[in-house]
């Protein structure tokens, strides 16, 4: 009694997996070829990229929020004066 063992065969999934990472490497290859080293995206580079963003749009919000206050002060300051030269009474 002899057990044969299966024979491998190549599956669909093996198939596209090998196209997959055939495709990723021939993207990395061309990216580095076009664009150069010092210029191909990394996650450090896209986490930078993030935190400058993130602290742009703080300055931003920031500033928006100087020009309210300063503009609420000048019309409650405007407000105050108008009540001064026309006194209720």
């Amino acid at each position: 009694m002899s057990i044969s063992e299966p024979t491998p065969s190549i599956g669909l999934t093996t198939v596209s997996r090998t196209v997959a990472s055939l495709a990723v490497g021939v993207v990395h290859t061309l990216e580095r070829a076009m664009v150069g080293e010092g210029r191909m995206r990394t996650a450090r580079g896209n986490a930078w990229e993030a935190v400058c963003a993130d602290r742009a749009r703080a300055d931003r919000r920031a500033e928006l929020d100087r020009l309210v206050a300063e503009l609420t002060a000048a019309r409650a300051a405007a407000r105050r004066q108008q009540r001064e030269r026309h006194p209720v009474g």
